[in-house]
């Protein structure tokens, strides 16, 4: 497989930059068999199936974007960082701009009484040692941080207050993520009511996003792209959950392909069994699916492994079919953008 095979065209004036409001009256499309219906995401429960299950993403979005102050002597510079993930001694991997400038054992002022020592590199990332750990690391990063928007949008206009709660699901607990499980964005609690009173169930797993889900594939052959790799863990109540509704006879509906991606490498024995730990796993076109019977998913960039993974789901042609349609019918894309509803 070529990556010009999943490029699509894409008018800049589709890609959302702010939630539908309230969140489930979004859009969604139908794609079932060959037929292809214009719905919302209000109408979700009449999509569904008494007994099917919906499997959600618990992760929580840290403020993981941080501006900063680099001091070396009497002079001052703006640094820009976006904090990864933790690392086994206790410091911290981030995308600093700009990270040529930096020197060893720098210090960068994040706010009074908050700052960060500059370790080094690991890759193209920056090493970053904070003065806090614990609940004082987490209580001043949540006042000094803002949420990481994805690029796209971050190019558009800054971070504010209502991302706060926009670019955070109702249900997340888990904090770890830097990036949201975004369809699950569209969810609101008279959704999830409608939901439960037409006998549709839940149960959550985590996927702590990483930024990697949004670098692109710089490979040529889509099989030598290497996935970035995620935390996530599902439990011994959501492996029972999903094998008593396949048993039963009910569908397992991920919500947003992190779900899909960490139910999958449960399932990886080809069965479904408790988790926990990292994974990479790259569901692409061939991918033979072990529990997923269908998914709520957002529209996902051109050339990108999320756009592959649907394309595995539904087939390359009927994905592009779906998504000639989305582009005509004026769909809003990406994470503040509508969602899909995609039966095989």
């Amino acid at each position: 497989m070529q990556l010009a095979d999943f490029d699509f065209d894409l008018p800049e004036g589709l890609i959302a930059t702010r939630p539908a409001r309230p969140r489930s009256a979004a859009r969604l499309l139908v794609a079932q068999g060959d037929a292809i219906r214009d719905r919302h995401v209000t109408d979700l429960p009449d999509c569904l199936r008494p007994g099917d299950l919906l499997v959600l993403n618990d992760t929580r979005v840290i403020p993981a974007r941080l501006d900063g102050i680099r001091r070396r002597g009497a002079a001052k510079a703006h640094i820009e960082a976006t904090l990864l993930a933790p690392r086994a001694d206790g410091t911290w991997e981030a995308l600093v701009k700009p990270l040529r400038k930096l020197r060893a054992g720098e210090q960068i002022d994040f706010a009074p009484g908050f700052h960060a020592t500059f370790e080094g590199r690991a890759g193209d990332a920056a090493v970053l040692c904070f003065n806090l750990t614990g609940n004082a690391f987490d209580a001043a990063l949540d006042a000094a941080g803002q949420m990481p928007l994805p690029p796209y949008i971050a190019a558009q206009r800054p971070p504010d207050a209502a991302d706060r709660e926009d670019y955070q699901t109702i249900w997340a607990t888990r904090p770890g993520a830097v990036a949201a499980p975004t369809a699950s964005l569209h969810f609101d609690a008279p959704l999830m009511a409608a939901l439960a009173a037409r006998g549709v169930q839940t149960t959550r797993v985590t996927l702590h996003v990483g930024a990697g889900t949004f670098l692109p594939v710089k490979v040529e052959r889509v099989e030598d792209h290497h996935m970035h790799s995620e935390w996530g863990e599902v439990s011994a109540a959501a492996a029972a959950a999903i094998a008593a509704t396949r048993a039963a006879g009910g569908r397992v509906i991920p919500v947003g392909t992190t779900a899909l991606r960490v139910i999958e490498s449960a399932a990886a024995g080809g069965t479904i069994a408790p988790f926990r730990g990292m994974t990479d796993i790259f569901i692409r076109p061939g991918y033979r699916f072990r529990v997923t019977d269908g998914l709520v998913t957002n529209f996902h960039l051109p050339k990108s492994t999320l756009l592959m993974l649907v394309s595995a789901l539904m087939g390359t042609d009927r994905i592009r079919r779906i998504y000639a349609h989305a582009v005509a019918q004026r769909y809003r894309f990406f994470s503040y953008g509508d969602a899909s509803l995609l039966l095989p």
